[in-house]
């Protein structure tokens, strides 16, 4: 049980902690997590800095718990003196901030120091500025820490050139003063390459005649038989099939029909065409020419062999049989098993010269020492990151407790919480919860539970055509014309803009007023829709009838039925008579209404058409939470978070236009005869009224209203008889 004095306020509904002091942050870890807000958060789709969520997620899990956020609570109040100042939320520290009866806070004083030392500045006080940037701190030193070598660690020439060499053959890793560098890592396999590259050249040395049957042209000559192996090979088997069937000997050779069929093109560019000819004149003895009488394409090919292969191996021939060309292939046995075994091809652009210069300098213990003198400062080093950590700390943390601990920034209109990712402009309303949603799995599954109407966006920055999905939280003005595929503008927290998609609606109801005009909404988009989808079938059945018409148009005529059409017209009047007589009961019914007795009755319907749904609605809005939209986003929400009438009207503005005096010159004009029917219509209404109430107003001397009631004899019975043949003469009409 901690006995540190807690203080708690009311918000959003639920008694939450205050952060109100440094000693408030203190006393984190003592708090009972039962009363945090929040267990745990995500670390990417905030709107917070990145470097300081990485820093607080100490485990690296992507998360961020309860745990991590009570540790750098007390290593921040460890290091600075007086916790209180990290309310003031500053991006720099006074070196007066620092607690330097603390070890590790006198040693980040130091390392703070160094920083502005590095920097060439002097001053008493240190920022996210100068800390952040890591490449100007370290540009001026030759050592940091981080166990890389550049050229500029050294001044020994041939150290330099050396770094070089590797970083050009095995790639470089950046400095922390970001230049490229090389580890030992790197040192160690650059030599290793060095040595097995010479190893593998003097191996062919020791035995030069058989690897080089050809001297230095032998790989020239290993590469040129290679190009033309397969084409050999492919003459020599048409040879076989012309000397097994003399009749195929013509198929097997090139046709004159194929040279006639290029010989209207520039042979030029014909080269892949006549490539693919054999090689030579078909011969059934088996000799491939090795002179001018090979195919032209390969010409050339043929005339390097002779200079590096047949010279030497058939001097003066001017043909070759299959066994010649097949021992010119094995002479090449030993090569090809050499090249097999090549190693440190990496270092092979060298050359074996400067391979071998460098094996013989031998200065890699020299530039592993080197190495080792940088990692001796690692510790400084890292102290130097971890000032930029404090100071990131010192300017955020408390904004973060703020939005974990309690939820203060997301009640207080002067703030924004850390998820709230900007602000939506959409059918004349801006809607300023709106959540970043990195995955529509969860909030399909749980956003209909916050009891809140959600707009869901697909987003595209306007520049960088980068998009997102934001669920935007509707909380007043009309429903009406929201829809899906309605398009608006979203401004994120940096003040850019993203076109804005609507592409999901979770509805709920937004407010009481709304929900009282709701039954209505839904009978006229009945009624609306139940008109147009009869409209529809009479359209079609018109359509229908004229096309039937049409096809009959050389029938006869059919005669008029005044019987059938009688009898229509007969029950047409008896269905209105009937619907007219219904309204005369009921107005007979309420004929003693005196006019405050309307007025109750008409709200007292409006009330049982309109009261289930504001009941529903004021239910569902009195339980509103974000909850279940930030847990569909990662969050572990431990304390409700409500979002009251009263709150939610403060997270959507409605435009308020003001009313214009000058009249809309486009407007549609009431034609004289609709303004009378009007006004005989509310005289006739009056005069019912008056009527039905059994009023007669007289005006005295004293100008005071006096008023006696009429009696009206009672309506005389309709007499059955009379009745009874009323019906019988509209059966004999329908007769």
């Amino acid at each position: 049980m901690s006995e540190y004095e807690w203080k708690f306020s009311t918000i959003g509904g639920k008694s939450r902690v205050n952060i109100s002091n440094g000693e408030d942050i203190r006393h984190l870890g003592e708090l009972d997590q039962k009363l945090w807000t929040v267990l745990s958060s995500p670390v990417v789709g905030l709107e917070f800095d990145e470097k300081t969520l990485k820093m607080l997620d100490s485990n690296s899990d992507g998360r961020i718990h309860v745990s991590e956020v009570v540790e750098t609570a007390d290593w921040l109040t460890s290091i600075i003196n007086d916790p209180d100042l990290l309310l003031r939320k500053e991006d720099f520290i006074p070196f007066s901030a620092f607690n330097t009866k603390n070890p590790d806070g006198a040693r980040l004083l130091a390392s703070a120091r160094q920083i502005l030392s590095n920097l060439g500045i002097e001053k008493e006080s240190i920022s996210i500025a100068e800390t952040d940037d890591s490449v100007a701190i370290f540009a001026k030193t030759a050592l940091n820490g981080d166990g890389i070598i550049t050229e500029q660690t050294t001044d020994d020439e041939i150290l330099k050139k050396t770094i070089a060499q590797c970083i050009a053959t095995l790639g470089a890793k950046t400095d922390r003063s970001g230049l490229p560098g090389i580890d030992s890592d790197l040192i160690e396999a650059f030599y290793s390459a060095l040595a097995s590259y010479a190893a593998w050249i003097k191996s062919a040395e020791d035995d030069r005649e058989t690897v080089f049957p050809y001297g230095d042209g032998t790989a020239e000559a290993y590469a040129t038989v290679g190009s033309i192996k397969a084409k050999v090979a492919d003459y020599f088997m048409r040879c076989k099939l012309a000397a097994f069937s003399k009749e195929s000997a013509s198929a097997l050779d090139v046709s004159v029909s194929q040279i006639e069929a290029i010989s209207d093109k520039d042979l030029s560019e014909c080269y892949d065409l006549i490539s693919q000819y054999p090689l030579a004149a078909i011969s059934a003895n088996g000799y491939l020419p090795i002179d001018e009488r090979v195919n032209p394409v390969w010409q050339s090919t043929f005339s390097k062999l002779k200079n590096l292969v047949f010279d030497k191996d058939f001097n003066g021939a001017k043909e070759i049989n299959e066994e010649q060309w097949n021992s010119v292939i094995a002479r090449f046995g030993a090569y090809e098993a050499w090249l097999g075994t090549k190693a440190g091809t990496e270092v092979e652009a060298l050359g074996l010269d400067e391979v071998k210069a460098i094996l013989k300098a031998d200065r890699k213990a020299d530039l592993l020492k080197l190495v080792d003198d940088d990692k001796a400062l690692e510790s400084e080093s890292r102290s130097i990151d971890e000032v930029n950590k404090l100071v990131h700390l010192y300017r955020d943390f408390y904004t973060f407790l703020c939005n974990f601990v309690t939820f203060k920034d997301f009640y207080n209109p002067e703030e924004k919480a850390i998820f709230q990712a900007g602000r939506l402009y959409i059918d004349e309303r801006c809607c300023e919860l709106c959540i970043k949603v990195p995955d529509m799995g969860p909030h399909n599954a749980t956003a209909g539970l916050s009891g809140m109407f959600i707009l869901y966006c697909n987003c595209v920055h306007k520049v960088s055509g980068e998009t997102m999905i934001i669920a935007a939280v509707m909380t007043d003005g009309d429903v009406a014309s929201l829809r899906e595929g309605k398009n608006g503008l979203f401004y994120d927290r940096r003040g850019e803009i993203w076109d804005a998609s609507v592409f999901k609606i979770i509805e709920n109801p937004i407010s009481i007023r709304q929900a009282f005009w709701s039954p209505y909404r839904k009978l006229g988009r009945f009624i609306e829709k139940t008109i147009e989808k009869n409209a529809s079938e009479k359209d079609e059945k018109v359509t229908g009838d004229m096309t039937t018409q049409v096809a009959a148009a050389g029938e006869k005529k059919q005669m008029f039925d005044i019987g059938k059409y009688a009898g229509i017209f007969a029950a047409i009047g008896i269905a209105f008579g009937a619907i007219m007589a219904g309204i005369g009961l009921i107005a007979k019914s309420l004929s003693g209404f005196t006019w405050w007795q309307w007025l109750i009755l008409i709200v007292v319907i409006m009330l049982v058409i309109s009261g289930p749904a504001m009941i529903l609605a004021w239910l569902k809005l009195r339980k509103r939470s974000l909850s279940p939209l930030l847990n569909a986003n990662g969050w572990a929400i431990n304390a409700a978070a409500k979002v009251n009438i009263t709150f939610g009207s403060t997270l959507t503005e409605v435009s308020d236009a003001p009313r214009v005096a000058a009249p809309d010159p486009f407007a549609d004009k009431t034609p004289w005869w609709k303004k009378l029917i009007y006004w005989l219509i509310c005289l006739g209404l009056i005069c019912w009224v008056c009527y039905r109430t059994n009023l007669i107003y007289s005006i005295t001397k004293n100008d005071k209203f006096k008023y006696e009631k009429k009696v009206e004899p009672a309506p005389a019975a309709v007499p059955e008889a009379a009745e009874s043949m009323l019906i019988l003469d509209v059966q004999d009409f329908l007769a």
